[in-house]
């Protein structure tokens, strides 16, 4: 296990890679003003040549897009040894691994395709991103993202008050640099599903403020389209209100995530899910989609299948912005109150929002339904109703309310699967559905 970043190579100081930075910001703001959703795929090759190849290809394409580097998993777990042997045996790695590339190479990526009408963002998983956090910071990095909740419970074995500390001292690496780094919460997608949407509203509500916290100045707040369209659009107005409250002066903005959970198997149900965040996120005045393409039930995707989805993304959207009402009534359930609640409460149980958030996992105030991480109570849970909402059918010692006593009783094996399953059925139908329509004419 390595946990130092190499030292930089003394011609990398003679040449400067560090850009304009706030320029991922701007360009989501500028492109919002013009009217236009900014799509961006989950892409990653360990390979310079061809992570370029796709940050080129991405820049390309006919929308407004912005690039990705996601980092492998060696680096996510600060195993940067086995990354750096990877890289010389040629291994194909799941992703671009930063700190073994080191800062020189990284720089030569970026440089002639990053730009103030192309920001790039790192994504990358970890709990513990300081080298991480350190080598973005030397290479002038537009974005990145996580947060201390979000890249913990979901993907390691890091207890929660190491991952907070982690991430207080990560984000003053961010916010000590010359210019904005953009940091976007990944609290709107915990597990990627099953979670209903006020305790993903009230996560990625209050990792804003714990970045703000800490320094940082330009922020985006997250949330992962569920199981349905109109539940989804109260709770993206919700995000939205929120964080229009309690995120002050921060220069922020609101990203969906096209369904994370198991995804439809069929080439035209993954473009109706597609379709559906598209119109979702301009319907609702997100600014940012991150984009999923349509074999990601079997495999990762090409670049030309993500620029496939990138290109099909934009033409939604402008589809949509031709032909959508102004003014749609957004329907009033009590999201807003019930994230509202949660983040209230929490901040009673820390003297700063990074312990208070330890301290309300602790005591199970926060609690994310199905979540084995050993910080949470994993007491809660939810469960899809007939008409397709998601609700809380036990909270635990949330405090929420469970709706009316549907699904209370113990989740089986096999009902878990069931709502599992539940996008990739509804999508799929439709296709057969339609086909078999087709048939009768």
């Amino acid at each position: 296990m390595s946990s130092a970043v190499p030292a930089a190579p003394a011609a990398a100081a003679q040449s400067p890679v560090v850009p304009a930075r706030g320029r991922f910001s701007r360009f989501v703001r500028r492109s919002h003003e013009q009217g236009r959703l900014v799509v961006q795929p989950r892409m990653g090759f360990a390979d310079t040549a061809a992570m370029r190849r796709g940050l080129e290809a991405v820049r390309a394409v006919h929308g407004a897009s912005v690039g990705t580097v996601t980092v492998d998993s060696y680096t996510r777990v600060n195993d940067h040894d086995s990354a750096r042997r990877a890289l010389e045996r040629g291994d194909d790695l799941n992703g671009y691994p930063v700190v073994a590339h080191g800062m020189e190479e990284t720089g030569r990526l970026l440089r002639g395709v990053a730009g103030e009408d192309f920001p790039v963002q790192f994504r990358h998983g970890s709990a513990l991103p300081r080298d991480l956090f350190s080598a973005l910071a030397r290479v002038g990095a537009d974005a990145t993202e996580g947060g201390p909740v979000s890249y913990c419970l979901p993907y390691s074995r890091v207890p929660l008050p190491q991952a907070t500390a982690a991430w207080a001292e990560c984000c003053r690496v961010l916010a000590d640099q010359e210019g904005t780094v953009h940091l976007e919460s990944f609290g709107g997608c915990m597990l990627g599903q099953l979670c209903p949407p006020s305790l993903l509203i009230a996560l990625s509500i209050l990792e804003g403020m714990f970045f703000r916290e800490h320094g940082l100045r330009s922020i985006s707040v997250s949330y992962a389209q569920q199981t349905s369209p109109e539940q989804d659009l109260e709770a993206l107005a919700a995000l939205r209100r929120l964080a229009a409250e309690l995120l002050g002066d921060v220069d922020w903005h609101v990203v969906l995530y096209t369904y994370m959970g198991v995804f439809p198997r069929t080439p035209l149900g993954a473009y109706r899910m597609l379709e559906d965040s598209v119109r979702l996120a301009v319907r609702s005045g997100t600014e940012r989609l991150i984009v999923k393409t349509a074999v990601e039930a079997y495999r990762i995707p090409t670049i030309e299948e993500n620029v496939d989805a990138l290109e099909f993304a934009a033409a939604v959207a402008v589809d949509e912005r031709s032909q959508a009402p102004a003014g749609q009534p957004v329907p009033r359930t009590g999201i807003y109150e019930e994230a509202l609640a949660l983040i209230t409460s929490t901040l009673s149980f820390g003297d700063d929002v990074g312990s208070a958030l330890v301290g309300a996992f602790a005591r199970g105030h926060l609690d994310v339904p199905y979540c084995l991480h050993q910080d949470n109570a994993n007491r809660s849970r939810a469960a899809i109703d007939p008409a397709g909402t998601l609700r809380w059918s036990d909270p635990g010692a949330m405090p929420v309310t469970a709706s009316g006593g549907y699904g209370r009783g113990p989740v089986t094996a096999r009902s878990l699967l069931d709502m599992l399953g539940y996008n990739e059925r509804r999508f799929d139908s439709e296709v057969l559905v339609g086909a078999a329509m087709r048939g009768l004419l």
